[in-house]
């Protein structure tokens, strides 16, 4: 998704972007500031200043080296949080999403306040095709963080797999209120709304967007919006006069959302032609990319592809 308010995922502050711990005193497990040591007395190591090393060390590029501090970090103070929450961002950027899953739920028994930690967890859920349990982080972060609410369109993405698509809908409206100029929100609105109403009125329904300058955005959205082709979404995303790597970047777009658009349409064939399609494309790293993963594992797995999407004028029952 194209937004400016696009959740920090840094590696190199992983530890560090949940709340104002680490910007404060260094704390016992208790959650009390640790007491200071006697003038002249050698200084004792916390876990806080454990994390830092650990977080220097990762800076350096010594994963090794950064994952046996924030072990020791841990092992020094088992009911500090923030020992979990390093060591799950540390699994996130192996690509470890149990792993990760794991110490978040350390990390959230220690501090259930602490809403990254759930919205952190709800991504990594969701990677692992967990959606109903992404869908709940999730739910919980917002009412941790009530204004968080309407820039969470990962939320809304989980909600679509979740089959929760009323839900879903009304995410991707609240999203546009903060980024109106993305027309992949506008693109999973409309995928929620065909699901429970009919494509003619999630065509009816379409979130116009008036500039979006990534290609084939537009052409995606002259597509779902009833003007456009599917031949027209290719032709922008394989323009020759564009690098390797940003041609690569297009196609990945321009078959992740024609496929989705077909699977919405019914066309089960085309919809796995097109996500097979994406995949090579993808990107590391990028957030979209692992969408079309997560797509292509639930329906290969044989979580059943929504049902048909009803014509104009029928609901759900």
């Amino acid at each position: 998704m194209n937004i400016a308010s696009r959740f920090t995922h840094s590696i190199l502050t992983f530890w560090l972007i949940a709340g104002t711990l680490a910007a404060e005193a260094a704390l016992t497990p208790s959650g009390t500031p640790s007491k200071p040591g006697k003038p002249g007395s050698k200084s004792v190591a916390t876990a806080e200043s454990i994390l830092g090393d650990a977080q220097a060390a990762y800076a350096r590029g010594d994963k090794a080296e950064a994952l046996s501090l924030i072990n020791k970090a841990i092992k020094a103070e088992p009911d500090y949080p923030r020992g979990y929450f390093a060591r799950a961002r540390l699994h996130t950027a192996s690509g470890e999403s149990q792993k990760a899953v794991e110490d978040f739920d350390q990390a959230i028994r220690l501090n259930p306040a602490d809403a990254d930690s759930y919205h952190l967890r709800g991504v990594e859920h969701f990677f692992l095709g967990h959606t109903a349990d992404s869908v709940r982080d999730f739910n919980q972060y917002i009412a941790i963080n009530p204004a968080g609410m309407p820039y969470h369109w990962q939320r809304g993405i989980a909600l679509y797999y979740a089959e929760q698509y009323a839900e879903g809908r009304r995410q991707f409206e609240a999203h546009q209120t903060v980024n109106a100029q993305d027309v992949e929100n506008s693109a999973w609105h409309y995928f929620c709304v065909a699901r429970a109403e009919g494509v003619d009125k999630a065509r009816s329904l379409w979130l116009p967007v008036t500039s979006d300058p990534r290609i084939p955005m537009m052409q995606i959205q002259a597509l779902m919006s009833g003007t456009g082709t599917p031949e027209q979404v290719l032709q922008a995303a394989e323009a020759v006069n564009a690098s390797a790597a940003t041609r690569q970047r297009q196609l990945f777009y321009a078959h992740l959302y024609l496929g989705l658009y077909y699977e919405v349409h019914g066309d089960m064939k085309k919809s796995r032609e097109h996500i097979g399609l994406s995949l090579p494309q993808v990107a590391k790293d990028d957030y979209m990319g692992r969408v079309a993963m997560v797509h292509d594992k639930l329906r290969k797995e044989g979580d059943k592809p929504p049902a048909k999407a009803k014509p104009r004028g029928k609901r759900e029952e």
